[in-house]
């Protein structure tokens, strides 16, 4: 891949965002996947891939369930990391900041627009926490199909997005030599400063 340059880079990290990401979709499977980092009571890390779901100025979306292990961690603590790999490329993006829920009208948009099966899943699934068997999760989404057999999925009040409002991006190039080219974007105010950073 060609050098990354300052001169290269849009002064907003989401523009910039938006630019390799169009790229990425282009060239890598699942462009949208994206490693989520948060703690937990003890302070220690605790990472899981998940999907982007949209970004736009106010930051990086993304949907699960509340009461997952990842739920309870936001709640606790609302600063997470996400890191986006597209191997293709040789570039990496790395992102922290504050982490919110988003609007239930959002949340209600986006469930609107998951297949059944998901949806049905959503309700069906105790996520993160112990299950009896396979056979036991199959007969309780099983349960939640006949449920709602005659009507539409509603959104479970224990499921929705996030947000998280970026404090710092960096874009990652990678070069031969492991001499990479890196530049973090950092909140100054309204603004954002930009360095390169050591390899």
């Amino acid at each position: 891949m060609p050098a990354l340059r300052r001169a290269d880079l849009d002064p907003d990290p989401i523009t910039q965002f938006e630019r390799w990401f169009e790229v990425a979709a282009e060239a890598a499977p699942l462009a949208e996947a994206m490693t989520l980092a948060t703690v937990d009571g003890d302070g220690a890390p605790d990472a899981r891939m998940v999907l982007l779901k949209g970004f736009d100025r106010r930051g990086f979306r993304f949907f699960s369930n509340f009461e997952s292990a990842k739920g309870k961690q936001l709640a606790a603590t609302p600063r997470a990391a996400l890191v986006f790999y597209w191997r293709e490329l040789d570039r990496q993006v790395r992102v922290r900041g504050t982490v919110e829920r988003l609007a239930e009208a959002e949340s209600d948009e986006y469930f609107a627009s998951r297949s059944r099966e998901s949806q049905l899943g959503a309700w069906a699934s105790p996520q993160s926490r112990p299950v009896e068997s396979r056979e036991a999760l199959d007969v309780e989404f099983g349960a939640t199909e006949a449920r709602f057999a005659e009507a539409e999925v509603p959104r479970p009040a224990h499921w929705g997005g996030y947000l998280l409002e970026p404090k710092a991006i960096e874009f990652w190039q990678g070069r031969v030599g492991r001499l990479h080219d890196r530049f973090l974007y950092t909140r100054a105010g309204s603004d954002w400063e930009i360095q390169r950073i050591g390899p």
